[in-house]
C-alpha cells in the first residue's frame, strides 16, 4: 500500500507541482487549503506524514502541528515555510514537527527528506472517522531486555515495542515515532547513558539533514508527556554526553 501524506498548502501555484512530484514518486496525496479542514481530514483519514505550510488563512501552521499532536496523530509532520530562522525551526520541533525544509527548496532534497521521515514512521492503520489514527509500525530500533521490561512495569510504565503503545497505570501515553524510538532506546539501558550520537543515528539516521538540537526539543516533550502521566521515571541529561533514563524518582 503506497504511503499516504497530506499537503496542507493554501496557494495552489506552489501546492500543484508539490502533489504533482509526490504523486509521481507513488506516494497517496491529499491537499487542504486552510488549519481547519487539515485537522478534520487527520482525525478521519489515516495519514503517514504531513507537509504542512505555516501561512495559512484561518490559522497559524504551528497550531495546526501542536493540535495534531493533540489529537493523538503519531505520523511524521514535516513544515515547509519561507520562515527560515533557527528560532522558527526550533518553535515548530517543540510544536511536534519531525522536519523543517525552508523555502525555497529543491524537489531532491524535499523527497529526501520524505524518504528519510517515512523509514522512521511506518504506515498508521486504518481509523474509524472521529478517531485518531493510531500508528502501527516496526519494532522499535532496540528491545527492553528482560530485566529493563520488568523494572518498567513494576513501576507502572509499560513499553510495548511490537504495537509501538505506552502505558503508565493502565493509561496510554500517546507519544510521536520518534518520541517512542527515544524512549524504547532509553528503556532497553535503564540507568545507563545512552549518548547522543546513537540516539541520533538510530533515530533520525544518516540521513537526517538538520540540526541536533531536534533531539533536545523531542527529549524535552517526551519528558513533558511522562510528567503529565505521572510517570516516575526521569530523563537525565549528562552534559556532553547523552541522556539516562532514571526509575523510580520523586523529582
Amino acid at each position: 500500500m503506497a504511503h499516504r501524506l497530506l499537503v496542507v498548502e493554501d496557494a495552489p501555484d506552489i501546492a500543484a507541482p508539490l502533489l504533482h512530484t509526490l504523486r509521481r514518486e507513488g506516494y497517496d496525496v491529499s491537499w487542504q487549503q486552510n488549519g481547519t479542514d487539515a485537522l478534520a481530514h487527520l482525525r478521519e483519514e489515516p495519514t503517514d506524514l504531513v507537509v504542512l505550510d505555516l501561512g495559512l488563512p484561518d490559522m497559524d501552521g504551528l497550531d495546526v502541528c501542536r493540535e495534531a499532536r493533540e489529537l493523538g496523530y503519531a505520523g511524521a509532520i514535516m513544515i515547509c515555510t519561507a520562515r527560515g530562522q533557527e528560532l522558527d525551526k526550533v518553535v515548530g520541533l517543540d510544536q511536534g514537527a519531525d522536519d523543517y525544509l525552508s523555502k525555497p527548496f529543491g524537489l531532491a532534497e524535499l523527497h529526501a527528506r520524505v524518504r528519510a521521515l517515512l523509514r522512521r514512521a511506518a504506515p498508521v492503520a486504518e481509523a474509524p472517522a472521529g478517531a485518531a489514527a493510531p500508528e502501527v509500525a516496526p519494532p522499535a530500533p532496540a528491545q527492553p531486555d528482560p530485566a529493563a521490561a520488568r523494572a518498567a512495569a513494576a513501576s507502572g510504565l509499560v513499553v510495548d515495542t511490537q504495537a509501538r503503545r505506552v502505558r503508565h497505570a493502565g493509561t496510554e501515553v500517546v507519544l510521536s515515532a520518534k518520541e517512542f524510538d527515544v524512549l524504547a532506546l532509553l528503556v532497553a539501558s535503564p540507568g545507563a547513558v545512552v549518548s547522543r550520537e546513537r540516539l541520533m543515528s538510530k533515530v533520525w539516521d544518516e540521513h537526517w539533514f538538520g540540526s541536533t538540537k531536534t533531539l533536545d526539543v523531542t527529549i524535552g516533550r517526551l519528558r513533558q508527556k511522562l510528567d503529565d502521566h505521572g510517570v516516575r521515571h526521569r530523563i537525565t541529561n549528562v552534559r556532553g554526553v547523552g541522556f539516562r533514563l532514571d526509575e523510580g524518582l520523586d523529582a
